[in-house]
């Protein structure tokens, strides 16, 4: 398959591969992957030319609760299939699924259950691929739960540990938790021992603790700004230490809820290609107003408006944002379109140790998105198969 398009958004870093942005340029696709990518009109006639709009690398999200009615930590095979044929509407090609904190039995079964059919729906036609599980929770601090149930928080023992790793099997990629529990350092070097890249978040950590499990391997912060310590001007918490530490990269719920539009831009100038943007996606998203759930309780989504699904006492619970508009809202906050591509696409694969994916470069998966001059998605192809939009081509 030979694409043509007046816009081409690369995602590839700085120095390294093409240029950002192609205008005009192709990309040609084989066997599932990128074979060719070039500047000016394509070698041949295209199978697919597009005449208006932006091409992009298909988009990662790390951090995915549940879209479509359904929440992933409680569905079966069916609900996931249908969050997976779904997301390329948003943007939206390879995705983790996001289990919160829960009953720790709960929470052992549910992984149990989804390392039994996961490995069924890669490369299945029409899915999102699912890079694992993202795992969030039960080591978290009691004073920064955000919408977790302080019920179920427990402290990181080797021996509950050892239970995720096993109930996870090889699907376990992403475990959240609060660095300055006692325990969490030696269970940082644990997780990260056996391959699963560890987060710092809903915590109260110093900057130095932050610091701290940086050097027993942890190399992410989750939702930058949201249920941690804040920065403060004479002791930056972990919203300062993420932006400061160049060993840490940083995921960001740029719904303009969650964090706002100046704000978002600071980190992106504070730190330079270690920022990336996340939807923390509730059932609710994609749906109407009602009630939902999240962590198996209750949420409502008082309107669709992209305002956030909150829990009784008011709390956000995740979101109902898409990819695509999390990077319309960086690019109107002041952030460039290659770095709010990148934040969506490259950055975060690279930090789950795919660099086949999130980005437009020969030897790269084939996941591409069409969006709009506005930056909505219009159409999605996965390993080189169109997956939504009218037939093109």
């Amino acid at each position: 398959m030979l694409i043509a398009s007046q816009r081409i958004v690369t995602a590839s870093p700085a120095g390294r591969g093409a240029p950002a942005i192609l205008s005009p340029g192709y990309v040609a696709c084989a066997r599932g992957e990128i074979v060719a990518v070039g500047a000016g009109p394509p070698p041949g006639r295209p199978d697919v030319a597009l005449t208006d709009g932006i091409l992009l690398p298909g988009l990662v999200d790390l951090q995915v609760n549940g879209y479509f009615g359904v929440e992933l930590g409680e569905a079966r095979q069916d609900g996931w299939v249908t969050v997976a044929g779904g997301l390329p509407a948003t943007g939206t090609t390879a995705f983790l699924p996001t289990f919160i904190t829960g009953p720790f039995d709960g929470m052992l079964a549910a992984l149990g259950r989804a390392a039994g059919f996961a490995p069924d729906l890669a490369g299945s036609p029409g899915l999102a691929r699912v890079l694992g599980v993202h795992v969030e929770g039960p080591f978290l601090s009691p004073r920064r739960l955000g919408a977790h149930n302080p019920a179920w928080i427990a402290r990181p023992e080797p021996a509950a540990v050892d239970a995720l790793l096993a109930a996870g099997r090889d699907l376990l990629r992403v475990l959240t938790l609060a660095p300055e529990l006692d325990g969490a350092l030696a269970a940082i070097r644990q997780l990260t021992a056996s391959g699963v890249l560890v987060s710092v978040g809903h915590s109260d950590a110093t900057a130095a603790q932050v610091s701290a499990a940086a050097m027993c391997g942890a190399r992410m912060v989750t939702h930058l700004f949201n249920a941690q310590r804040p920065l403060h001007h004479r002791e930056p918490g972990v919203a300062g230490q993420a932006l400061a530490d160049t060993r840490l990269s940083s995921g960001l719920i740029a719904d303009l809820h969650h964090v706002c539009g100046p704000v978002a831009a600071i980190a992106f100038a504070a730190a330079p290609g270690r920022i990336f943007l996340v939807t923390d996606a509730a059932a609710a998203a994609g749906g109407p107003a009602g009630r939902y759930l999240l962590g198996g309780e209750a949420v409502e989504l008082a309107a669709g408006d992209g305002t956030p699904p909150v829990r009784p006492d008011g709390t956000l619970a995740g979101s109902v944002l898409r990819m695509d508009a999390a990077i319309a809202n960086m690019v109107a906050a002041g952030v460039s379109l290659t770095d709010a591509v990148a934040a969506a696409t490259r950055i975060p694969a690279d930090l789950i140790g795919r660099p086949d994916l999130g980005r437009i470069a020969e030897g790269a998966a084939a996941d591409l998105v069409w969006v709009t001059d506005g930056l909505r998605t219009q159409a999605a192809w996965i390993a080189g198969r169109q997956v939504f939009g009218p037939p093109l081509g």
